[in-house]
C-alpha cells in the first residue's frame, strides 16, 4: 500500500507520519505548500490513499482501525 501524505512537518503531521513508520505503511511526504496549495488543499495533514483524501483525525481513526484489524 503506497500512501502521500501532505505535510508541513507540523507537530500532527509528524505524528502522522511516526504512525505511518509504525503501521510498516510506504509513503512519500509532499512538503511543496505551492503544490499542495495548487491541490486545493488547505489545511494538513492530508493522508490520501488510493485516491482519498483523510484529514488529520479520518486518518488516526482509518490507522486504529487497521492496526485493531491487524491484532484479530
Amino acid at each position: 500500500m503506497k500512501a502521500i501524505l501532505y505535510s508541513t512537518h507540523c507537530p500532527c503531521c509528524e505524528t502522522l507520519e511516526e504512525r505511518l513508520r509504525e503501521a510498516e505503511i510506504e509513503y512519500t511526504v509532499v512538503s511543496d505548500t505551492d503544490q499542495i496549495l495548487a491541490l486545493g488543499i488547505t489545511h494538513v495533514p492530508i493522508l490520501e490513499i488510493g485516491g482519498q483524501q483523510m484529514n488529520y483525525p479520518a486518518a488516526m481513526r482509518w490507522l486504529n482501525e487497521r492496526k485493531t484489524s491487524h491484532e484479530n
